[in-house]
This record gives structure tokens, sequence and C-alpha cells, in this order.
């Protein structure tokens, strides 16, 4: 779960990130009066769940408020990198002499916590990366210990940091670390986390990346949640309880299972053809469920087949057979859709699908290679 730029910080205030002063607006007079207290001089800011807002035109000095007040104007309703514009954060500006990065990220192949810093702040951090082979300093926090006090001070003299900036840097180190922990996130990053003329270090953007696995334990952070930033499909599946995540690919995938799901993906691929998306209806999936994963699939308009393979435990493959009659019963379903089904109740479940129009596969590979062909003669990857 993501979250916009103003929430992160809120979030990282309270762990003592220090930040300059800002509220968020959601009218073009709020955020006047907003630039009015802090100043007149601020930068309005465009609260969207996408990198590059500064590139498309959502970030805009303002050296007034009237013109903070019109910069929102232009902003609020629009859409900036495909996402309407609901709210603008305004804040005061900082003297800037330098520019770092610095974040936390959930390092799998490291099996930890893993803190990044970079004297490169203020651009996506994916950028330095591919410009830079060694600008990015990881510190991997030990797991049962945490990030040590040596760590922290390590990663500043890292990217150049001296004397009391140093402490300061660290001192930022150690209460992300802590907010990642405590917020179950998935990443945690300041960037750009400036250096003022005056020799302090101020936080200037945030963002902020919650597990959703742990939104259970997280109920303050799950009520930041903005459905209305999040791909519509994927909402629409979490209503039901499938896992839904789109893809770019034409051959859309409904499987019972995550691995199942990953392999049959890998299946699309080793047969030519690219996945439309990735589909977990779960393991005791019922005749909602499956009809409502196939109508998600059929919305996307880059699906040219639609793949259903189903390894029957829990699951009765005549579940799965009987909604998918009943979906193409409704109409509508202009694309063909192949389905192996295997496990309980599977000769049942092939049986119902006779004279449905549904083609029947044996095994994945046979499945996958049906499927990626009948999409290719569609016009789709």
């Amino acid at each position: 779960m993501k979250t916009h730029e103003y929430q992160a910080r809120e979030v990282l205030t309270r762990y003592g990130v220090k930040f300059g002063a800002g509220r968020v607006a959601e009218t073009p007079h709020e955020a006047e009066a907003i630039a009015r207290e802090l100043g007149g001089e601020v930068v309005v800011k465009a609260q969207i769940h996408a990198g590059g807002r500064g590139k498309a035109g959502g970030v805009k000095l303002a050296a007034s408020p009237a013109e903070a007040r019109e910069h929102a104007r232009a902003m609020l309703g629009s859409s900036i990198k495909g996402c309407e514009v609901r709210k603008v954060l305004v804040a005061e500006t900082v003297p800037i002499a330098r520019e770092y990065y610095l974040g936390a990220v959930l390092d799998r192949a490291r099996k930890s916590v893993t803190m990044m810093a970079s004297s490169m702040g203020g651009v996506d951090i994916e950028e330095v990366v591919r410009a830079s082979t060694g600008d990015i300093i990881k510190i991997a926090a030990d797991p049962l210990m945490g990030l040590a006090d040596y760590q922290a001070r390590d990663l500043a003299l890292a990217v150049g940091l001296s004397g009391d900036q140093t402490k300061q840097f660290a001192s930022t180190a150690r209460s992300l670390f802590k907010a990642f922990l405590d917020c179950d996130c998935s990443l945690l990053e300041v960037n750009p986390l400036a250096l003022t003329e005056e020799g302090e270090l101020i936080a200037l953007d945030s963002k902020m990346v919650v597990d959703d696995n742990a939104l259970f334990r997280q109920p303050a952070l799950a009520a930041l949640r903005d459905a209305s930033e999040e791909e519509p499909a994927e909402v629409e599946a979490q209503a039901v309880g499938v896992s839904y995540v789109k893809l770019d690919g034409s051959v859309g995938c409904i499987v019972n299972g995550a691995g199942l799901a990953m392999a049959t993906m890998d299946a699309i691929k080793l047969h030519g053809g690219e996945p439309a998306n990735f589909l977990d209806v779960g393991g005791g999936a019922n005749l909602e469920q499956i009809g409502a994963a196939l109508r998600i699939i059929l919305k996307d308009e880059k699906v040219r087949a639609v793949l259903v393979n189903i390894f029957g435990g829990i699951t009765r493959c005549d579940i799965v057979a009987q909604a998918l009659v009943d979906r193409i019963a409704e109409g509508g379903v202009e694309v063909p859709i192949v389905a192996r089904l295997v496990g309980t109740n599977a000769a049942e479940g092939r049986v119902l699908l006779a004279g449905s129009g549904v083609v029947l596969a044996t095994t994945m590979s046979e499945a996958a290679d049906r499927a990626v062909s009948l999409a290719r003669k569609r016009g789709g990857s």
C-alpha cells in the first residue's frame, strides 16, 4: 500500500525526521492561505502515487500566496502521470546547499532491511543506479540487533558528510529504520534529504510503501489508503477476495494458488506469449469469485485469450467450470478461453464445459501453448 507524500511526512515526523513546515490543501484558496502563513514563498506539490511529478508539472515554486493559489488551481482536478490530483502539499522553501538520498528497503536477497544512501539525491534512485556504479551505499541491518549506531555513521561518512552533519544524518537514518520496522514497510525513503546553507539536514520529500499483508495490524496506516490512486481492477479484485496484479501481456490468467500462478505465467512466456495479469483465486474459491475473476480480466482491453489453470484440492473443478459456463451464458465473452482442470471433480468439470466453447487442455504446457496461439491469432503478444 502506497501513501501520499504528506501522509508519509506526518508519520516520519512522529519518529523525529525533520521536515520543513507545510500543510495539505484541497482548494486553491486553502493553498493561498497556507502559503501566506508560511511567509509567501512556497513549493506546491501534487499529491499522487507516481514518481517523476516534477518533470510532469506536479511540482511548482511560488513566489507569493497568489502564485501558490494559481499553481494549485492548475493542478487540482488535472491528470498528472495518469492520476487525478485531488490534493496539493504547500511547503516552505528551503535554501539548499546539497541533496542526498536516504532509504530503507526490504532486501530479500540479504534477508534483512537494507539502508541505502547516496550523495546524488533529488532524482529517482533508479536513475542513480543506472547512471552510476558506486554512488549507492548499502548497509544491511542485523535482523536481531537492528541498525547499529556505527552503521548509521558509516552511511553519513560514505556520502561525504562530516562533523555535526554526520550526527544529523545518522539520527535520521535510525529514525527511518525504526519507522520502517514499526510500520511494516517494504520501502521507506527520504529523497531529497537536503543540507541547507545553514548546515541543517531537512527532508524535502518522502515515500512510504506498507506491506499489504501487515495492514491487519496497522489499522491507522490502513486508514490512509487512497483507493482512487490504485488500479481499479486490483481494488475490485481485493473486494471479492482474489489476488490480482495487472501486467502488460495479452493472455489473461485465472489460477488457484500463488505458486501455480507464477508457474502458469512462466509457461505462457516459455511458449512465446506474455501474461496479462497475475490472478490467484485462492484455495477455496466459490462461484462468485471465479465469475468475478473472469469479469475483471475481460475488462482489460489488451486480453486476447484467457487461460484457466486449476489444480483442484479444496477448490472443486466442477465449481470452476460452472462459474465459467454461467459467465459465458451472460454474454459479452468475446475472447477464447482455454481451461486445464486437474484434481477434485476434474472429470465433472470437463463434462460441464463440453459444448460451452471453452478449449480443454490436459497439461499446463498444452494449455499455455493453445492460449498463446489463440491470443496471437487475435493480435495479442
